[in-house]
């Protein structure tokens, strides 16, 4: 029969054995996780190259179309330098005939309306003295 500190070392081997067998398990997982993770990660390298390519790409080709905006907008900047400078153009050539045109009519009327002014004075003077 076992004695005592037999069976307490049988016990402890028994329970160093599971222990080992556990760990062991635990190392076969974790190993298969980084293999896993391994090939993750030579994918992800692999798909990235392609996809920084187009990433390049499609900067390069927004740059582009900023340079094309900033063309049409500095077209558009002298083009309404160019509009604001015909308004002023056509606004003096016209109103500088209008205000004087403008300004003949009333003096035309003033000095008609001060003629009919007169002139009904007269005929009222004409009257009062037959």
């Amino acid at each position: 029969m076992l004695t005592g500190g037999e069976l307490a070392a049988l016990i402890a081997a028994v329970v160093w054995a599971v222990l080992a067998a556990f760990m062991c398990v635990a190392l076969v997982r974790l190993t298969r996780l980084l293999s896993e993770a391994t090939k993750v990660v030579s994918e992800l390298g692999e798909r990235s190259a392609p996809l920084l390519d187009d990433v390049a790409t499609t900067v390069e080709r927004a740059g582009a179309s900023l340079d094309r905006v900033e063309e049409i907008t500095a077209n558009v900047a002298t083009t309404t330098e160019d509009v604001s400078t015909m308004t002023a153009l056509t606004r003096s050539v016209v109103t500088g005939p209008l205000v004087k045109v403008a300004s003949f009519s009333y003096g035309m009327r003033r000095v008609l309306g001060q003629r009919r002014a007169l002139a009904l004075v007269r005929t009222r003077r004409r009257r009062e003295r037959r």
